[in-house]
């Protein structure tokens, strides 16, 4: 009887850590080492605008047995957007622009992946989400680069122990779709903004 007990014990036991493993894992894009960042850049044919940012927070749930499940929000701070023209940079935080004080974010919220392909620790896959900008949100298909790192929060995060989740991502929005000074001044700012993405997640355990 006792024996048994303890068998029983054992399988319960196995089957609880099993699950455990089994569910999928919340990254934290807020990165305290301030390395991850977003690029932006506007071909206008008489002036090319590039920028960058680090002001990046978001959370994505990912499964490591699952990654078509895959499912978050990135966020960017609006005021951290950074150019190297000083008026510019003004001009680009002003109301007729992006009017970052009165909309202090600008987001995608992934809601499902399809076209998934995973090979070892690396998924691609079409994200099909919402874009935010100015107050407005559109519907968008975005092409993701995920690549699961297990055990290797330490390697980049000395004293932690964890996962690490890498998002790439590289796509196209339209300053028009989202009420941005459709139709003016694109001799010198773009319509189409090129935005790309290198950011890092971290699951602490």
């Amino acid at each position: 009887m006792k024996t048994n007990t303890r068998i029983y014990l054992s399988l319960a036991l196995g089957l609880v850590s099993f699950t455990a493993l089994a569910e999928p894992l919340i990254f934290d894009f807020k990165d305290p080492k301030g390395i991850n960042n977003a690029n932006f850049k506007l071909d206008a044919p008489l002036e090319a605008i590039n920028g960058n940012t680090t002001g990046i927070s978001g959370k994505v749930t990912f499964d490591p047995a699952d990654p078509s499940k895959t499912k978050g929000k990135i966020v960017v701070a609006s005021s951290s957007l950074r150019l190297p023209n000083p008026m510019q940079q003004q001009h680009m935080q002003g109301d007729q622009w992006l009017d970052a004080a009165k909309y202090p974010e600008i987001s995608f919220e992934a809601k499902s992946l399809k076209n998934v392909n995973t090979s070892g620790d690396v998924t691609t896959a079409d994200a099909d989400g919402v874009f935010s900008l100015k107050g407005q949100s559109k519907e968008m298909t975005v092409p993701v680069k995920l690549t699961y790192l297990k055990d290797k929060l330490g390697a980049r995060m000395p004293r932690m122990q964890g996962d690490l989740l890498v998002i790439r991502a590289t796509f196209n929005i339209k300053r028009s779709d989202f009420g941005i000074n459709a139709g003016k001044m694109e001799e010198k700012v773009s319509d189409a903004i090129e935005l790309s993405l290198s950011i890092a997640g971290a699951a602490p355990r």
